[in-house]
């Protein structure tokens, strides 16, 4: 069996694929969920966000490690993701994660971080992330900090749980670090 994510029209549509063993064929199964008010079905009640954070020491300056991390597009690809679009302050990404391909809307917002962006339209209720730099003995201490609450899909709620985003976010993170410090080397 596979899974799909599709966003339209206010409306997370999943469907999976499932294979008849006999006849090799797939036959679709469509589940859909509006709005947040359903994420509670699948048992995610609110308890306030989670969070991922990370920090990694780059032998940089700090202006050669915040000129990385602003030119957005090539920064956000070393996370690992399979594809992002940048227009303005509009980033979109897209993901193959296992069964899953996710897509998410984000808007890069102006604040005293580095870089911050905020979800717009995506698989999450909120879903914001930061990276702060701050000059230090050994270069440039990086920090990444994503803080998320409930899933907004209730068909797949119990499948993408709270650790399994962590662990795929702490991933994403430590590339993107990787990058960085490959890129100054």
């Amino acid at each position: 069996m596979f899974v799909y994510l599709r966003w339209g029209q206010e409306t997370w549509e999943a469907v999976s694929h499932a294979v008849n063993t006999k006849s090799g064929r797939t036959k679709p199964q469509r589940r859909t969920s509006s709005g947040m008010a359903n994420a509670y079905f699948a048992g995610h009640w609110p308890s306030g966000m989670e969070r991922v954070s990370l920090t990694r020491t780059v032998p940089a300056n700090p202006e050669t490690v915040t000129a990385l991390i602003t030119d957005v597009e090539p920064f956000m690809l070393a996370a690992g993701f399979d594809e992002v679009t940048l227009d303005g302050d509009n980033l979109g990404i897209m993901n193959r994660v296992g069964l899953f391909e996710i897509e998410l809307d984000l808007e890069i917002v102006e604040t005293d971080a580095v870089l911050r962006y905020e979800q717009r339209q995506g698989i999450f209720e909120s879903m914001i992330t930061e990276y702060t730099v701050e000059a230090v003995d050994a270069g440039t201490e990086v920090t990444a900090t994503t803080e998320y609450s409930a899933l907004d899909l209730p068909v797949l709620g119990e499948m993408i749980d709270s650790t399994v985003i962590s662990r795929q976010r702490k991933k994403e993170l430590n590339k993107q670090f990787d990058w960085l410090v490959e890129q100054v080397s």
